[in-house]
């Protein structure tokens, strides 16, 4: 995955728009269940080429849909695929340059709801849990695209949306997005970045977890993740996966749900073997690395992407929204 440059001077994104579960609870709506298909069209890469390219695209929906599953597809050469519900006004149908996340320090553009980088990867959500799309919905398809081989290479991207009638939706998901930056690996080591504890925000505390993926980029070896009550334990794994490979991350559902109590937080490890002749930190490409996890949660809360850095003198948390540095960064 990439991350702005702005992220990577002032360490975090993230974006707001919380959606109150009650007050959008529809008097009217969908009866049954409905399929929206976006596709992002496909492009012919040169070897050696490496981007990040967005598409804007109107769902298709003419009222009110809660999302309750989603399925992605990406082929070779689509490192991950991002997914956003945006307040654009006008489809942007030819692939054009974008920066990662950055409108999402702004809640009133939009939201992120999905990531992937395996291949294929469905989303279900828990029984009643959906994302709300209002009539008219705008989607961003967002795509980090790299050719390693000798020979041009295709790549594309299709998100599938599946919708619940309107009686079953009970709660509005959201996401959360925790990392690391404070990554250094000397060429042909191994090395280890944790565990990080992250206090989350008030806002998320008794909220209902339900999904954990980890995410490095190609020397990343294993994510590890694990809920605990304070700063100091304990702790209870949420997310160790036997044989994790960064390319096909996968995602653990937890049913039922589990929930970080007051003075709590996460505690994440990421580790790492750099094969290259070069020396290995944090960045954009798919040749630097990252150290994140992302989880599911309802009832929302908004959105949030938070880091932890020791790059400031006595270590420092940031999570967006919620602190000064987000208005700075989306000036």
């Amino acid at each position: 995955m990439r991350i702005s440059a702005g992220f990577c001077c002032v360490l975090a994104l993230g974006c707001g728009s919380s959606v109150d579960d009650a007050a959008n609870k529809p008097i009217e709506g969908e009866l049954t269940s409905s399929t929206y298909i976006v596709d992002f069209p496909a492009l012919t890469i040169a070897p050696g080429t490496e981007r990040t390219q967005c598409i804007v695209k109107r769902l298709g929906n003419d009222e009110l849909i809660r999302v309750h599953q989603i399925h992605n597809s990406l082929p070779a050469g689509s490192h991950h695929l991002i997914i956003y519900r945006t307040a654009d006004t006008e489809e942007k149908l030819d692939p054009y340059d974008c920066t990662p996340f950055l409108d999402s320090l702004d809640p009133s553009k939009g939201s992120t709801i999905m990531v992937t980088q395996k291949h294929e990867e469905t989303l279900t959500l828990p029984k009643g849990v959906a994302f709300s799309m209002p009539a008219g919905q705008m989607v961003r398809l967002e795509m980090h695209y790299i050719n390693t081989t000798s020979a041009p290479l295709e790549v594309s991207a299709k998100s599938t949306f599946v919708t619940i009638p309107a009686k079953d939706y009970e709660h509005e998901a959201d996401f959360l997005f925790i990392g690391n930056p404070d990554i250094n690996i000397a060429p042909h080591s191994k090395n280890t970045l944790g565990p990080t504890f992250f206090n989350i925000p008030d806002d998320l505390l008794g909220v209902n977890f339900f999904g954990i993926t980890g995410h490095t980029h190609q020397y990343g070896t294993n994510v590890t993740v694990a809920a605990a009550e304070t700063k100091d334990g304990p702790d209870k794994s949420v997310y160790d996966v036997p044989g994790w490979l960064w390319s096909e991350p996968e995602t653990v559902m937890h049913d039922p749900p589990f929930a970080i109590p007051q003075g709590g937080g996460f505690r994440f490890t990421c580790e790492y073997n750099n094969t290259s002749d070069q020396q290995v930190g944090f960045g954009e490409s798919a040749n630097d690395e990252m150290c994140f996890f992302w989880a599911y949660y309802y009832p929302s809360q908004g959105s949030y992407v938070c880091v932890h850095t020791k790059q400031i003198a006595g270590g420092y948390d940031l999570c967006c929204p919620g602190n000064s540095l987000c208005g700075f960064l989306n000036n």
